[in-house]
C-alpha cells in the first residue's frame, strides 16, 4: 500500500492532492507540528535522513522530495494522466513550471522567510534583493495564470500541484500580499473548486482555513 506520511501546513499536500486527482488508493498518515517550534515532531523526522516534509513509503521504498514523490507516483500509478507527452506543444511550458516550483519560486520564499526571521533592517542588502526575487516569480504567475488558464496551458497538471502550496499554505509561514497579483487569485478561484483539492485539503489539515487570496 503506497502511504502518504503527511506534515500538517507542509509541502507533503501536494502528495496528497495528487493521490486525490489521481483517485488511487492509498493510505494517509497525518502528523502534527510542535505547537511551539511549528517543527516536524520526532517520529516524522525518523522517516528519511532528511527529517522534511514530503514522505512517502510503498513497499520497502521510502521516499522524499516532492518533485521526485510526484514523479514516482505519477510513473507508477499516473497511467499518463496529469503530464504532457513530449509531443504536446506545450510539453516545455509543463516542464519549466513543473520545476519552476521548487527551483524558484519556493526557494525564494523559503529564503525570504528565514532573513525575516533574523529581524534584519529593512533596506538591508540581501533582504531588498530576496525580496525582489520573490516579487518577480509572483510576477512571473501572475502573467502565467493571466494568459493561460492553468501553468502548463489548457490543461491541469502536475506542475499546478506543485505550484500552488507555496501560493496558498506557504503564506502561512511567509505571508505575501497576493492583492498585487489579480490574476493569482482567479487562478486559485479556478484551482480550489476542484473536488480532489477540497478532498485532499480536508482530509490532510481538516479545518485549515486555505489562502486563496
Amino acid at each position: 500500500m503506497l502511504t502518504v506520511h503527511h506534515l500538517g501546513k507542509s509541502q507533503s499536500e501536494r502528495i496528497v492532492w495528487l493521490c486525490e486527482e489521481l483517485g488511487i488508493p492509498y493510505e494517509l498518515k497525518r502528523y502534527a507540528r510542535d505547537s511551539v517550534t511549528m517543527l516536524a515532531p520526532p517520529d516524522y523526522k525518523a522517516l528519511h535522513l532528511v527529517g522534511a516534509a514530503p514522505v512517502i513509503t510503498d513497499g520497502d521504498l521510502v521516499l522524499a522530495e516532492s518533485g521526485a514523490i510526484v514523479d514516482y507516483i505519477i510513473a507508477k500509478y499516473g497511467n499518463g494522466r496529469l503530464v504532457l507527452r513530449t509531443d504536446d506543444p506545450d510539453f516545455a511550458q509543463f516542464l519549466y513550471w513543473f520545476h519552476f516550483a521548487n527551483g524558484t519560486l519556493q526557494a525564494g520564499m523559503g529564503r525570504l522567510m528565514l532573513l525575516n526571521r533574523l529581524k534584519l533592517a529593512d533596506d538591508n542588502p540581501m533582504l531588498v534583493a530576496i525580496r525582489a526575487r520573490v516579487d518577480r516569480a509572483f510576477d512571473l504567475v501572475d502573467a502565467r495564470v493571466r494568459d493561460a488558464e492553468y501553468l502548463a496551458g489548457g490543461s491541469f497538471t502536475t506542475a499546478d500541484i506543485m505550484t500552488v502550496f507555496t501560493l496558498t499554505t506557504m503564506r502561512y509561514f511567509q505571508p505575501y500580499d497576493l492583492a498585487r497579483c489579480p490574476n493569482v487569485v482567479k487562478y486559485l478561484g479556478r484551482v480550489s473548486a476542484r473536488p480532489a483539492y477540497r478532498r485532499a485539503m480536508e482530509k490532510g489539515d481538516p479545518g485549515m482555513a486555505l489562502l486563496l487570496s
